[in-house]
């Protein structure tokens, strides 16, 4: 009878506070946005944690200056790279309408916090000077590496709207492109800009360390302006409704009678 009682008094508080923390009074989307920060730090914070331990253990020793690429070294850090958490992603989420504009003015900045604590802990932990910084190298000036960085950010922006953000009967595999579309451009660019694609990735390294070289400024811009080209190429499509232009792309296989249907 009293547990009853209970249960229904229970209940009753429940539906009162539906909608927010019992506890805390907390309205559903603050409570979101403070659960979409921490679990971006947390995961920024993890990914790149890892990524620059691998890094680090890559380039210890490090090549003398000048010589020629140590291919074992750019497939590893491509390889512990391929999974870092992204201002950019954010940043053209914002623009595409994917992310409301306030969680991603929240997420960006605590991408770039996470990603120092991440070069903090690693130097804290591993021996030697921290090796993971973002540099120029590969005879690379400061233009081609500001083109490096926007072309390499283009295409990955672009495959993740195209995979993740469109919806279509393989989503399920975006993981796969996405991956793979990071392990290219790492591949492509470690050699010559470091391979950043991402502000928290060069930030924290570069503030541990206390080495900000004058260039620094082109990790910071050339992955935002990337950002907005594969938007804005992501917007001209849909607005052109590339989908139409084969609409049987999401059939199984079989005929059927009936319009094939299409988005939009």
């Amino acid at each position: 009878m009293v547990r009853a009682k209970i249960e229904r008094k229970f209940s009753e508080f429940s539906e009162l506070n539906h909608g927010s923390l019992p506890m805390l009074r907390m309205a559903n989307t603050t409570r979101n946005n403070i659960v979409a920060v921490l679990g971006e730090f947390v995961g920024t914070f993890l990914f790149l944690f890892f990524s620059f331990a691998g890094t680090q253990m890559a380039n210890t020793p490090l090549a003398a200056p000048g010589s020629n690429p140590n291919l074992p070294s750019i497939i590893f850090t491509a390889l512990a790279f391929g999974v870092s958490l992204t201002a950019n992603v954010t940043l053209a989420l914002m623009i595409c309408g994917g992310l409301p504009p306030i969680r991603g003015l929240l997420i960006v900045p605590t991408q770039i916090i996470a990603g120092l604590c991440a070069a903090g802990v690693a130097s804290a932990l591993f021996p030697g000077p921290l090796a993971v910084a973002t540099s120029l190298g590969g005879g690379a000036n400061i233009a081609q590496g500001f083109f490096i960085e926007v072309f390499l950010t283009t295409q990955l922006v672009f495959v993740i709207l195209m995979l993740a953000v469109e919806k279509h009967r393989f989503t399920f595999l975006a993981p796969v492109g996405i991956g793979l579309s990071f392990f290219l451009a790492e591949l492509t660019g470690v050699y010559f800009t470091g391979g950043s694609l991402n502000p928290a990735r060069s930030f924290g390294p570069a503030a541990v360390v206390g080495d900000f070289p004058n260039y620094h400024w082109i990790y910071w811009l050339a992955p935002a302006f990337g950002s907005m080209v594969a938007c804005g190429f992501y917007v001209v499509r849909r607005q052109l409704r590339y989908y139409e232009c084969n609409p049987a792309q999401e059939s199984n296989g079989h005929e059927s009678g009936s319009e094939p249907s299409v988005k939009g």
